[in-house]
């Protein structure tokens, strides 16, 4: 997925076979295997709804649904492109000043 935010969806094997056609417009090809790229994923009820964006032929954006039954899908992964480094963030520093050095101790503490 290329993506900065978003979530790739994987089917099983046997759930592309059964969904034939009418999923080929929507799978990408990775590493890991065919997917769908989406911006947002509901995964309460018996299906699960995938919200994609795309364009129109005209070039108009377009939001589109797309609703599975949730047996289908093998595997969701969120996809995040982050500037932050992985691990643990000073909770003392201030979000406005992201360079700040944390607080000094208070005496006696």
């Amino acid at each position: 997925m290329n993506d900065a935010a978003g979530y790739a969806v994987f089917f099983f094997p046997q759930a592309l076979d059964a969904l034939g056609g009418a999923i080929k417009p929507y799978l990408q090809d990775g590493p890991a295997g065919p997917h769908v790229s989406c911006v947002e994923v509901d995964t309460a009820g018996a299906f699960i709804e995938m919200t994609l964006e795309g364009r129109t032929p005209e070039g108009r954006e377009v939001q589109l649904e797309l609703m599975v039954p949730s047996n289908m899908v093998r595997m969701i992964v969120s996809a995040r492109s982050d500037t932050a480094a992985f691990g643990f963030r000073d909770r003392n520093r201030s979000a406005a000043q992201p360079g700040a050095a944390p607080p000094e101790p208070e005496a006696g503490a």
